[in-house]
């Protein structure tokens, strides 16, 4: 014969499983979402779309787009292309001259 306070407990341990289930579909749901998300949109160009190219400027790997002329940098790229803090413009602004 089980009391009350046991029911609620075991419920209670019943609900923690299936938030914990629903909790590891939603993330795996996520994890494929971003997979495709990835998958569609890697090497295609923000702003128009198109498919983005690889350019060697100064040493560094940058895509650029040759439809509308935008230029994407990854993570760490600007400081390498950058070098100095007083060449910093200079090098920006190289990078859009056609």
């Amino acid at each position: 014969m089980t009391t009350k306070p046991e029911e609620e407990y075991f419920a209670r341990l019943e609900a923690e499983k299936k938030r914990k289930i629903a909790e590891a579909k939603r993330t795996a749901l996520a994890t494929v979402e971003l997979i495709q998300l990835k998958a569609a949109h890697w090497m295609h160009c923000p702003k128009c779309g198109l498919e983005l190219e690889e350019i060697v400027y100064r040493g560094v790997r940058i895509d650029k787009c040759f439809h509308c002329g935008g230029v994407y940098l990854d993570n760490g790229e600007l400081e390498k292309l950058s070098g100095g803090e007083s060449h910093f413009w200079d090098s920006i602004l190289s990078l859009f001259k056609s």
